[in-house]
């Protein structure tokens, strides 16, 4: 791949400081990007086609105590972060969508939203694989269930996202997900954020959700394999599920976090495959259009940073 022309930008952080890592995520017709100290949400609007930009300040000790930086809490935080910061973003771009450029959500509505999401994830991707291992291979406290469970949990996972991406406004939240992959590896490449050079840069990224996802499901069945071994009931198998989420979380967040820091490595080459081959899933090729919300997004998140 040619370097694009011009100048690099800022790296992403200074030699004698910790890195940082920006992320994001789609959402309705934009993109949501986090950024050291602040989030923004650019959208375009429907009608008059310009960038709609809302940015907000990251106060809460999720994102400012130190505690939260240490390793295995930090991936309870992304969690958290995940469940609040990505709700209310989708809910605000939704809203403007709907022409109600002025709407703020409270605390109700967010909790509201996250309750019911996770609802319906705790039936879909934990009830229904431990109904069907339970039908296929008997005894609960197996290994032979623990395989089969998390084999269902992956299909249904897989299964899922080929579904929703045949719906067209999913289409196009996935191109802007891969407008927010493209700027931000830009970005750590050192580019110039133009659309021209954001265009070459690859849509698939090793620290995306997707990948996170992937390893969390493997870990998942290595950790709940060795609970299998303690021979637990039914009731022990579902308290298991429940009280492993965060821990699960926290380990999946701790290897996705080690393979991006050492993409070279050979080993870790290996295991990043299927990490980045089924953000092929939920990533499409973006317009230009759609990375310039990008590129916005990305922006005004660094922006009080000391760059532009």
């Amino acid at each position: 791949m040619a370097r694009p022309e011009g100048t690099p930008t800022a790296s992403v952080a200074p030699p004698d400081a910790a890195p940082f890592f920006y992320g994001g995520q789609a959402v309705i017709e934009g993109v949501m990007m986090r950024g050291r100290a602040h989030y923004a949400i650019a959208v375009r609007l429907p009608r008059s086609g310009t960038i709609r930009i809302e940015r907000g300040e990251l106060t809460a000790p999720i994102y400012v105590s130190r505690v939260w930086r240490w390793p295995f809490l930090r991936g309870l935080a992304m969690l958290g972060e995940q469940l609040h910061l990505g709700m209310k973003s989708m809910m605000w771009s939704a809203a403007v969508n709907a022409g109600q450029e002025d709407v703020v959500f409270g605390r109700r509505e967010i909790a509201i939203s996250v309750g019911l999401a996770l609802v319906a994830s705790l039936v879909l991707f934990i009830g229904l694989p431990l109904l069907g291992a339970g039908l296929a291979a008997g005894h609960s406290g197996s290994v032979a269930f623990v395989i089969v469970e998390g084999l269902l949990r992956i299909g249904l996972v897989l299964g899922y996202l080929v579904l929703i991406a045949q719906l067209s406004d999913v289409k196009r939240v996935f191109q802007y997900h891969g407008a927010e992959h493209m700027t931000i590896n830009a970005f750590e490449a050192g580019w110039p954020l133009k659309v021209e050079n954001v265009r070459r840069a690859s849509r698939l990224h090793p620290r995306c959700g997707t990948g996170f996802l992937v390893v969390l499901l493997v870990v998942s069945v290595v950790l709940f394999s060795l609970v299998a071994l303690l021979h637990p009931n039914l009731v022990g198998i579902v308290l298991s599920r429940l009280v492993g989420i965060p821990i699960i979380a926290s380990l999946s967040y701790e290897g996705i976090r080690f393979m991006a820091r050492h993409p070279t490595q050979r080993l870790v080459r290996i295991l990043l495959q299927p990490v980045l081959y089924t953000q092929k899933l939920t990533t499409r090729v973006p317009a230009d259009d759609m990375i310039e919300v990008g590129i916005a997004a990305f922006q005004a998140a660094r922006a009080g940073e000391g760059a532009s």
